[in-house]
Formats: C-alpha cells, sequence, structure tokens
C-alpha cells in the first residue's frame, strides 16, 4: 500500500509578501506547489493538503465589513469555510492541470474541527490574519472596529484573533476513504473550521483561526500518514538565525528539537508552530516529519541514503530506541 505524506501549505504561499493576492498571482503559486506534489505521486506517494488562510480570511474580513451597510456581516469562522472552498478550488484546478491522468483526481473536503469551548486561547488573539498596516493604520482600525492588532516579525502591524488547539478532524474517515481511492485530498483548509460541542451534543461554531500546522498533525495522526511536511518558504531549519552563528539543520531527533524549541531558537510567530507541530507528530506516531521548501519536499523525504544528491530541508525523527542489554 502507498504511503501518505501529509502538506502543510501556509496561506502565504499562495499569496507571498510581495503580492497583491489577486486570482492570478495565487492559482500562479498554485501550481508551482502542484509541481511539488507531482513529483511525490510519481514516487508512489499519497497526499493530502492541508492549507492555511491567514492572508485570505483577514481579507475576506475586510470586504465583509466594508459592505456592512449593504449586506450583514459573517462571523469569523464562516469565512473560514468560505476560503476552505475559494481556496480548495483553486488547489484542485491546479493540481488537475499539472498531473492530469496521473491523478484519479483532487477533492477537496469542508473539513470541521473540534476544539475545546474551554480552551484559555479562546479569549487571547494570537494569530495573524489579513493585509499589513502601519502603526496609524492599525491604531485606527483598533478604535474603529475594535480589532486586537499587534506588531508581525516586523513587517507591519496585522489583526490577531483567537486560535485554540485542535482536537480532531470530523470528517476524518470520509478523507482516509478518499485516500484509499487514490485521490489528493485538500483538508482542513485554514486549520478546519472549528466547532465546539454545546450541551446538547451538537457542533457549533466557534469565532476563530486554528494554526494549519497543528491541525495538519491532528489530520496526518487521524489519518495513519507515514509523513508530516511544513511546506514553507526556506530550504531548512536554522539555528541561531540571523547571527553569524547561524546553521540549517538537515535532521534532528524529536528531544532535539524540543530542547532547541525551548532555547527559544523557533520563534512563535514564525517557525515555532512548524517545529511544534512536527514534533507532536513524531512523539505519537514514531514517523517523521520535515520541513522546506516545495522544491524540496521529495528530495526531504527520501532516506539519507537514498539516490537524491543535492540541498535537502530537514527532517525530524524519532528518537533512537536504546539498545537491550543483554
Amino acid at each position: 500500500m502507498a504511503e501518505t505524506a501529509v502538506l502543510a501549505l501556509g496561506g502565504n504561499a499562495l499569496i507571498r509578501e510581495d503580492q497583491r493576492g489577486t486570482l492570478e498571482e495565487q492559482y500562479a503559486n498554485a501550481l508551482a506547489m502542484a509541481l511539488s506534489v507531482r513529483s511525490l505521486i510519481r514516487k508512489g506517494w499519497n497526499v493530502v493538503i492541508v492549507h492555511g488562510n491567514g492572508p485570505q480570511v483577514g481579507n475576506l474580513a475586510i470586504q465583509h465589513e466594508g459592505s456592512i451597510d449593504l449586506v450583514p456581516a459573517l462571523p469569523l469562522f464562516t469565512l473560514g469555510a468560505m476560503t476552505q472552498g475559494q481556496l480548495g478550488s483553486l488547489i484542485c484546478l491546479a493540481l488537475n492541470e499539472v498531473c492530469k491522468q496521473e491523478i484519479a483526481g483532487a477533492v477537496s473536503v469542508i473539513t470541521h474541527v473540534e476544539v475545546d469551548s474551554g480552551d484559555p486561547r479562546l479569549s487571547e488573539p494570537t494569530k495573524p490574519i489579513g493585509p499589513f498596516f502601519d502603526r496609524s493604520e492599525a491604531e485606527s482600525l483598533a478604535a474603529n472596529r475594535g480589532w486586537t492588532m499587534a506588531e508581525d516579525a516586523g513587517r507591519g502591524y496585522r489583526r490577531v484573533v483567537p486560535s485554540p488547539r485542535p482536537m480532531a478532524p470530523i470528517e476524518a474517515d470520509a478523507i482516509s476513504a478518499l485516500i484509499d481511492l487514490g485521490y489528493i485530498v485538500v483538508a482542513g483548509g485554514g486549520g478546519g473550521i472549528p466547532v465546539a460541542r454545546s450541551a446538547d451534543g451538537a457542533y457549533r461554531g466557534v469565532d476563530a483561526v486554528i494554526d494549519k500546522d497543528f491541525a495538519a498533525e491532528r489530520i496526518a495522526d487521524a489519518v495513519a500518514a507515514q509523513a508530516l511536511v511544513m511546506v514553507t518558504g526556506v530550504a531548512a531549519v536554522q539555528l541561531h538565525f540571523g547571527t553569524p552563528r547561524q546553521q540549517a539543520v538537515t535532521e534532528m531527533t524529536a528531544t532535539e528539537a524540543r530542547r532547541h524549541l525551548a532555547d527559544g531558537q523557533f520563534p512563535p510567530g514564525s517557525m515555532g508552530p512548524k517545529v511544534e507541530a512536527a514534533i507532536e507528530f513524531v512523539e505519537a506516531t514514531g514517523r517523521i516529519s520535515a520541513i522546506t521548501t516545495p522544491e524540496l519536499v521529495y528530495a526531504t523525504l527520501d532516506e539519507p541514503a537514498g539516490v537524491i544528491a543535492g540541498p535537502r530541508g530537514t527532517r525530524i525523527v524519532p528518537d533512537p530506541v536504546p539498545a537491550l542489554i543483554s
């Protein structure tokens, strides 16, 4: 049976820092991602894509609130569902264009993800969404719209919203069934639509945006994937980033990665969630995770002694099993 890789694709991978986010720009970026997926398909992997939606859901919120005098604005979890459909369609069209008859098809699954209604993160907005603003614009938006604004990586200010930890994807069985049929599956878009159980046992939407890296980890665990890949803009994880001691890491154990995380090597607003989600997957399953660019995904998943030469990304692997003393 073919192995399954879950790829976590950031919303920023579809709207890059120097782009406005037009449909044409996003589709061109999706085509580049599809080429990477095709390389995995040709090596026998099944693929599930989990994408972020931070820029897109924030932009959609601005569009909704800008027309509030004409039509009612919708809650954030509904906007998340809308961007799931939008980006799922975009990615599936790109996959079909690039992969053609090499795949059974590409299917986007509108995915709900359960969260804990008592999660303290629901009262602590931390997840950046939407475009960047300068300080005066951010202060105006905070005053006029009641948004929480925060500086993001020195590039300006963005709206931040609550981001609870995901518990489980509700549509996991449907995703697994589609994988078994040979489809490329796009699932958990934007981290999934956050829902919590109410007193009557029904699911209700939660006004938040789930981090797509942690959602991808939950989906990878639920579908028994062999690999979880965080697709990002850097080829490999860097230690001592931005200093003369900066160095790329091609492989580290889960324990080594957790130690570096505790030492502050991976900031919460950038590489931190990727490394933390990767560690959780490796520790829970005993399988591997990787962090790299779209172009290096397959080379990074290849065994170190494999036939692929050239650069690789970062692999996070299980700790070695202690030898038994006879």
